[in-house]
């Protein structure tokens, strides 16, 4: 067999550069989505844009591995969730694994506890509770439980979307989900209540 005619080739090209600029296209069309989830899953501002942008270097360096059709914001968070564990183990976080026996209503019982029932009240609770309060619970949660809620509560992906994503059984998605959360409530309690 000889060489493919320079016609062919020059098609082929063509039709793999549209390729590429299609995906590039959509991939990019959903880069705040990308943003708000790195934006919870790391600290501060800097390191989710950061993350980000390598979540979309590797995206455009392996574009050919998705395949069209599929769930492209699926496998872009997949991409950004990978690189954030990477990051975890490279600085080496140990989580702080602390059992919560408190009930669902931790938050509501440790402020009644610390300031009578009158601090009950909503929109006290509310006030106490900053959106950077929010912010830094939600951060200062291992990185298992936080991809988890994330993904979940805030990403708004169903239980097997996440799964997906970060590559764990969906009972895996459920559970870490729970204490997650409680956890979080845990934590945002001991700051409404300082």
């Amino acid at each position: 067999m000889g060489e493919p005619e320079p016609e062919t080739e020059a098609h082929r090209i063509a039709a793999e550069a549209r390729d590429r600029v299609r995906f590039e296209e959509e991939a990019l069309e959903l880069a705040d989505q990308v943003y708000r989830v790195a934006r919870r899953l790391v600290g501060s501002r800097e390191e989710a844009e950061d993350l980000v942008q390598e979540t979309y270097g590797r995206a455009f360096r392996s574009w050919r591995s998705y395949t069209p059709g599929t769930n492209l914001r699926a496998w872009l968070l997949r991409i950004l969730t990978n690189l954030n564990l990477d990051r975890g183990r490279r600085i080496q976080r140990s989580p702080d694994f602390q059992p919560i026996e408190e009930g669902d209503y931790y938050l509501a019982n440790k402020v009644a506890e610390a300031q009578g029932e009158q601090a009950l009240d909503q929109d006290r609770v509310v006030e106490r509770l900053s959106q950077d309060s929010i912010v830094n619970a939600l951060s200062s949660l291992p990185h298992d439980f936080r991809d988890t809620v994330v993904l979940v509560d805030i990403g708004e992906f169903s239980y097997a979307d996440a799964a997906q994503i970060l590559d764990v059984p969906i009972g895996t998605v459920m559970s870490r989900l729970h204490r997650g959360r409680r956890l979080l409530k845990s934590r945002l309690a001991d700051e409404a209540v300082s």
